[in-house]
């Protein structure tokens, strides 16, 4: 029995080869077909691709700019550290606030005179003038499209009642408000474009490959029976189909990770220069780039053999 174990691997090792070299020649054979189902399929993985990266970039820059967002509450002039510091501690509870600071009203007008430490007549003016400018808490938030808690804060706090400027709204409830809200349509939309635009592909690209495997078996007809006539399994049948849907997304995956990692590179200067955060993606993709083509592979893979499993079932029951 121990002698007939190495005898049994090597059987399955030497049909596997065999498997193996009937769907290469067959990727071959059929070099039209297989250009085909191998350009569909690096169209969709390069979309794939495209919306991984751009989901990441527009994560990365959202972040970025909800930093720089002001989402400021206008105090009254007079306000006191400590009343400020008891609204800032109230602020933090919220859920949707991830930090706040305080400009009391005497730092402002210090910030005024900085920026404007060049022109005498602006500096003039302002030691001149009595101190009206308005204290403000800023406030960064984890959502820059919901501001419904500030709001809420806004219109219910007593003790912030009692503290607020009239003469400013809140930038979150004003002209701002349609800004910040328009930004973050705009990347919730791409996001979901490009995940449907990938399934799309995806849907056709699996039609292309089962049409071709399809189109493979019907050449190979009088070949697969009598390979059935002979006593071969389904396994062994379908095993070169598989292999031949598999080195579609194979060489799909090397391509559209090679093409869409130069297309990132080469437009990352162009991308920072409108303010896009694309370089923590790009660090991202470096340091997992073998995982990363993998992960490609793999999904190329199995689209291709899902795709070969639909298109022999009908074929090898009948």
């Amino acid at each position: 029995m121990k002698k007939d174990i190495p005898k049994r691997n090597n059987r399955k090792l030497l049909t596997f080869l065999r498997m193996f070299k009937y769907g290469f020649d067959s990727f071959l054979r059929n070099s039209w077909l297989s250009v085909a189902a191998t350009a569909v399929m690096t169209i969709t993985l390069l979309i794939i691709f495209t919306t991984f990266v751009a989901q990441n970039v527009l994560n990365d820059t959202v972040a970025a700019l909800r930093n720089k967002v002001d989402m400021s509450i206008y105090l009254k002039t007079d306000t006191t550290d400590q009343d400020a510091t008891n609204i800032t501690t109230e602020l933090k509870k919220l859920s949707s606030v991830k930090s706040v600071s305080y400009i009391s009203a005497e730092s402002a007008r210090n910030q005024i005179i900085e920026a404007n430490k060049a022109d005498n007549n602006v500096l003039d003016a302002i030691k001149e003038a009595t101190n009206k400018n308005p204290a403000t808490l800023r406030i960064v938030v984890n959502d820059i499209n919901n501001t419904a808690q500030l709001q809420n804060f806004v219109d219910d706090n007593a003790v912030l009642k009692d503290h607020l400027n009239p003469d400013y709204k809140p930038s979150f409830a004003g002209e701002r408000r349609n800004t910040i809200q328009s930004i973050a349509r705009a990347v919730d939309f791409a996001q979901k474009a490009g995940i449907a635009a990938g399934t799309v592909f995806m849907i056709i690209s699996a039609l292309i490959i089962f049409n071709t495997i399809r189109m493979a078996i019907f050449n190979r007809r009088e070949e697969i029976q009598m390979m059935k006539l002979i006593g071969a399994n389904q396994a062994f049948i379908r095993g070169p189909f598989l292999v031949e849907a598999s080195i579609y997304g194979v060489i799909a995956a090397i391509i559209a990770a090679g093409a869409g990692t130069w297309a990132l590179f080469s437009s990352a200067s162009l991308l920072t220069s409108y303010q896009i955060a694309v370089q923590p993606t790009i660090d991202l993709i470096i340091k997992g780039a073998p995982l990363f083509v993998f992960g490609m592979i793999v999904i190329g893979s199995l689209i291709g053999i899902i795709s070969s499993l639909f298109a022999t079932y009908r074929h090898l029951k009948i």
